[in-house]
């Protein structure tokens, strides 16, 4: 953590602690849109002071607004300002980069908190920009908001690309359904059970025209599909397939189906070229975080989960315990308790935090759970007396979760491998 981002955190601990009723901070609450912002100011004790300036998303806005801030810090006496955004996808970076480098504090307001407070403020369900950016301000007047990270570029460029790989999966993910769904079941359904298998997507692009199909000579089809050596396994499965072909029930395949059938293998082929160059950047990225070599050492955890984790917590000191760390990943435990059932509630995880994260570190704790003897005993000691009950597995493994985020989260601040005392703490 350098010092510019050591300064901005003590910074807004110490204005958490002081904001309720303070009468030195003019707060300034923003809603955030693509052309356009509208901005409230007030006090921390309530008293609005301007209620409504709309700005541009440019430059010259923005200096409109930190006019309009100093003109009213002189007219109220206020030394202190704070400006307030709610996250509205990435449309209030550009405002809050720039008010970071002019040294003013920023702060974040959950859109969960800004959608249960609307109604507090007058007591109707009406929404409207004015409304809102009064809504950010009053959530700030009574501390509820969060820190504003804004950290070195290289973890800003690690979040960049696993936000990049996240969308090039879903793009995957949709060629592989379209292929099984529009192609496979109109044309070849019988090949759909064996979907996923390496002859599959080879035979969507050359011959999935069944009749063309039935019609080859068994080694012109395998070498078609299968140029290179093939195992036994692979072998079977042609012969399989091209039987299965002859007495298929697909519908006939014109020029435009088979143009399709192409363009999607080939788009499909591209985006898994582009995942994997983007794995390796990924992966050259981490090298400059010193972590990145200790949080391997976690079992369960290879690259790409310790890309995650370092993406995810950022700075590990910005967490002052780990049920804000178990928040962050929405593995933190809730349940509904009121009158007679206040007793017999079973907590929950929230599933309110970065569900990626939540994924990478169940099947780091699967493989943890199976393949480490530590973490096997562990594991099996906490099913013990349990096992019949119905998905104890699972939930067990979700328990490993959250253990090992614990475990990364105190290796990052320590910078220290894994030592194998952190599953069983004294």
């Amino acid at each position: 953590m350098n010092e510019v981002e050591d300064t901005r955190l003590k910074e807004f601990r110490q204005f958490k602690k002081e904001i309720r009723g303070s009468k030195d901070h003019l707060i300034v609450g923003i809603d955030i849109a693509k052309e356009k912002h509208h901005a409230f100011f007030a006090t921390a004790t309530g008293k609005t002071l301007f209620r409504r300036l709309i700005f541009d998303n440019t430059i010259e806005g923005f200096e409109k607004l930190l006019t309009q801030v100093r003109a009213i810090q002189v007219a109220q006496g206020l030394p202190k300002v704070v400006f307030g955004v709610e996250p509205t996808a990435n449309y209030h970076k550009p405002l809050g980069e720039h008010l970071i480098k002019c040294g003013r504090m920023v702060v974040l307001v959950s859109g969960v908190a800004v959608k249960h407070n609307r109604e507090l403020l007058d007591g109707r369900w009406d929404k409207h920009d004015t409304k809102d950016a009064a809504n950010i301000a009053d959530l700030i007047s009574q501390g509820k908001c969060l820190y504003y990270e804004y950290p070195e570029m290289g973890l800003r460029d690690l979040r960049t690309l696993l936000s990049l790989k996240k969308k090039l999966k879903k793009q995957e993910h949709g060629y592989r359904v379209r292929i099984r769904n529009q192609l496979l079941a109109q044309y070849f359904p019988e090949l759909d059970r064996f979907s996923g298998r390496p002859e599959v997507e080879p035979i969507v692009r050359w011959c999935l025209d069944t009749s063309e199909l039935a019609g080859l000579e068994f080694d012109q089809f395998v070498q078609r599909v299968v140029p290179g050596r093939k195992t036994l396994a692979q072998h079977q499965r042609l012969q399989t397939i091209q039987q299965m072909a002859i007495d298929s029930i697909g519908c006939e395949m014109g020029e435009g189906a088979h143009f399709e059938a192409e363009v999607m293998v080939d788009g499909l082929r591209q985006i898994r070229e582009t995942i994997k160059t983007t794995d390796e950047q990924i992966r050259e990225t981490c090298r400059q975080f010193p972590e990145y070599g200790y949080l391997l050492t976690i079992p369960g955890f290879g690259p790409d989960v310790s890309a995650k984790v370092i993406g995810a917590i950022g700075n590990p000191f910005r967490f002052q315990n780990r049920k804000q760390v178990l928040k962050m990943a929405g593995l933190d435990l809730g349940a509904y308790r009121s009158g007679e059932t206040s007793n017999t509630a079973t907590p929950v995880i929230s599933k309110r935090g970065k569900a990626d994260l939540r994924y990478a570190l169940y099947q780091a704790a699967l493989i943890a759970s199976t393949r480490c003897r530590p973490w096997i005993e562990h594991y099996t000691d906490q099913l013990q007396g349990r096992a019949q009950e119905a998905g104890i597995k699972t939930k067990r493994r979700v328990k490993l979760s959250a253990k090992l985020l614990i475990i990364a989260w105190t290796i990052m601040k320590k910078k220290e491998p894994y030592n194998p005392r952190y599953l069983n703490p004294a």
